[in-house]
């Protein structure tokens, strides 16, 4: 059996050892632990003390050491650890004032050249984006103007984006109309609309810009080409003319869910035809394709081949996602 420290519930080496000596001998005196753990006298006295404080050793009468149940040690040690890490936390998610007093002592000098700065490596501009969004506390915008998210677009983005809707933080994102042909964006895109995300699609923009918590603003250098680099702004002026224009795609752009409603109601189940129907019911409540083609009287590739076609039609990544998508348009 792996040896487990309990350093991580907060107990130092001495201390675990101190309290390991007395669960293998009981109702005992102190007697010569320090030189059984070849350790200070003090050091050994001050690690009792405060195992009994603690709640894991029990002086008796008799000036003997009882330890506590295992169960009952673990259980105090790590409710007492876990308050320790909440109010630790606390204290971290407090910290962003020191932003502003912090500034306060930087050199003018410095902080204009830091007001914009300049970024032309893809992957330091990728690497930027991924602290900015982890970092954020209160709202990301964006417009993209992308017509299509590759797989790997969204396996990278997935993680950061569903992070950010966990904690609160508010995304709001204008995209291309022409996105919405593409059925693995849509999927995502709904995706992100389920976990709370504000999204709209407009029918033409060529901006492209990402703010964050409306402090840090990102713009390429060059916006017919963006593999030039980029450009992250924090200067108060230049951030606040992004965030209006911002304000301006978005006023002009129409909400996602609309689109996607007014889709999935010309997208109807008449549109599939009876085999369609039948194998979407079929791989919906059938795990194995074996049984479903058996009980369709058609081959196993053949069903399969029809299950593909279904996964298209309906922008789903996988077959659970694709029964998720038939029930959300009524289609089983």
């Amino acid at each position: 059996m792996v040896s487990t420290s309990m350093r991580v519930l907060g107990l130092s080496d001495l201390e675990e050892g101190v309290y390991r000596h007395f669960l293998r001998n009981p109702d005992t005196t102190d007697g010569g632990i320090h030189l059984l753990l070849r350790a200070d006298r003090e050091a050994v006295a001050s690690a009792q003390a405060l195992l009994c404080e603690l709640g894991l050793l029990y002086p008796t009468d008799r000036q003997t050491l009882i330890p506590a149940d295992p169960a009952i040690a673990v259980d105090r040690l790590t409710d007492l650890r876990l308050r320790q890490l909440h109010q630790e936390l606390q204290e971290v998610t407090r910290s962003r004032h020191l932003v502003a007093e912090l500034r306060e002592e930087q050199s003018p000098t410095l902080a204009s050249q830091q007001a914009v700065e300049r970024i032309e490596e893809v992957a330091k501009i990728r690497s930027r984006i991924d602290d900015l969004a982890f970092f954020a506390r209160e709202e990301i915008l964006s417009v993209e103007p992308y017509t299509a998210l590759t797989p790997e677009n969204i396996e990278h983005s997935r993680p950061l984006d569903m992070r950010c809707l966990r904690r609160g933080v508010r995304i709001r994102s204008v995209v291309l109309k022409e996105a919405l042909t593409d059925p693995l964006t849509v999927s995502y895109l709904r995706e992100l609309i389920a976990r709370g995300a504000q999204i709209r699609a407009a029918d033409d923009i060529s901006e492209r810009m990402l703010v964050y918590d409306r402090r840090t603003a990102l713009v390429p250098i060059d916006p017919e080409d963006t593999s030039r680099g980029a450009l992250v702004a924090q200067e108060t002026g230049l951030v606040s003319s992004i965030l209006a224009l911002f304000e301006k795609i978005w006023g002009q752009a129409t909400d996602l869910s609309s689109i996607i409603a007014d889709a999935d109601a010309d997208d109807v189940p008449g549109g599939l035809a009876d085999t369609e129907r039948e194998v979407l019911r079929s791989m919906c409540h059938v795990g194995k394709d074996e049984i479903g083609a058996r009980q369709l009287g058609m081959s196993v590739r053949t069903y399969r081949r029809h299950v593909a076609d279904l996964l298209r039609v309906l922008g789903a990544s996988s077959r659970p996602h694709a029964a998720l998508l038939a029930r959300e348009r009524g289609w089983i």
